[in-house]
């Protein structure tokens, strides 16, 4: 806990228990979390104050949203001290058949190269596919 509370305040972020909470099991967890999956490891804390807590999170950089195309914002903790970095824009999967998606975090997103005026604030990477587990099974597509 005591490295939830650093790193909130590190980002200004006024530290509560809510978000200590939140914190902790994004830190906690192997790989990315939805709002979903926040909502079923913190039973006693409601979807609101989770959704809140995520974008205050989010704007402060302290998390980074992922959009991995199924319809449920994933989310990470950033490892940036100020900002995200460029390697909180590392490369996700996402499984087809398993609905995870996994952090590939060896993989660095590829930098593109804007046209003049044009400003990136963050990059989404996303392969999709079958994950080692569900291709284990035999699922397919």
């Amino acid at each position: 806990m005591e490295n939830c509370i650093e790193r909130l305040e590190k980002k200004g972020v006024r530290v509560t228990s809510i978000r200590i909470l939140v914190l902790n099991a994004l830190m906690n967890a192997s790989g990315t979390m939805s709002l979903g999956d926040l909502e079923s490891a913190l039973e006693t804390v409601d979807k609101s104050s989770i959704f809140r807590t995520l974008e205050l999170f989010v704007k402060k950089h302290v998390v980074h949203a992922i959009d991995d195309g199924s319809g449920s914002v994933k989310y990470e903790v950033c490892e940036g001290e100020d900002e995200c970095t460029l390697a909180d824009m590392h490369t996700h999967f996402y499984c087809e058949s398993c609905h995870r998606t996994f952090c590939l975090k060896d993989i660095s997103a590829p930098i593109v190269s804007l046209p003049q005026g044009f400003q990136a604030n963050s990059i989404n990477y996303i392969i999709k596919g079958i994950c080692p587990e569900c291709r284990k099974y035999g699922v397919s597509f």
